[in-house]
């Protein structure tokens, strides 16, 4: 503040003698740098968890195969995008996605019969169907109406594979 009041009481006096002076009288000595104190490289992915999202997939693109002891496939039949059946089955899963995302469910949907993809020849549905895939690949659900996530992960968590995940959860935690 000192300095500020000196450089302009100087300004004022240009040229004069005692400018330089008043200038010169207040030189400040700056003080070198204090060293920094050395910090451990953070861990970002200790520190922020990774963050799933639930996927959604059109089933034309996708082999089940792929899924095998990966994800359980949560597959969304219609015979049109515009059926009431597909679209409340979709606000329903998409209104709870990380209770699907901690059981490791895709969302396939398929809503083109002519298309005839390989999950529509596998699983054979007729209009609008629901079907949850296990891990291994067996089919264990098949619903002619929508579902809502709720009874989805209750079915989930009776299969034997999911019962295996949760001991195993469990045996990390102790």
């Amino acid at each position: 503040m000192r300095l500020i009041i000196s450089f302009v009481f100087a300004t004022l006096l240009v040229g004069s003698a005692a400018a330089q002076e008043a200038v010169a009288a207040e030189t400040v000595t700056i003080p070198e740098p204090v060293a920094e104190i050395a910090q451990p490289p953070v861990d970002v992915t200790a520190v922020v968890p990774e963050v799933k999202t639930l996927k959604v997939l059109d089933a034309s693109a996708v082999s089940l195969a792929e899924f095998r002891w990966i994800a359980r496939p949560v597959v969304v039949f219609a015979d049109s995008p515009a059926d009431p059946r597909y679209a409340e089955q979709l606000e329903l899963l998409l209104a709870r996605p990380d209770e699907l995302v901690e059981r490791d469910v895709v969302v396939l949907t398929d809503t083109d019969p002519s298309a005839r993809s390989e999950v529509r020849l596998k699983l054979r549905p007729r209009g609008f169907m629901l079907t949850l895939i296990d891990k291994d690949g067996t089919v264990n659900l098949r619903k002619p109406t929508p579902w809502d996530v709720r009874e989805l992960t209750r079915a989930i968590d009776k299969m034997p594979s999911r019962q295996q995940e949760i001991r195993e959860e469990k045996d990390a935690v102790r």
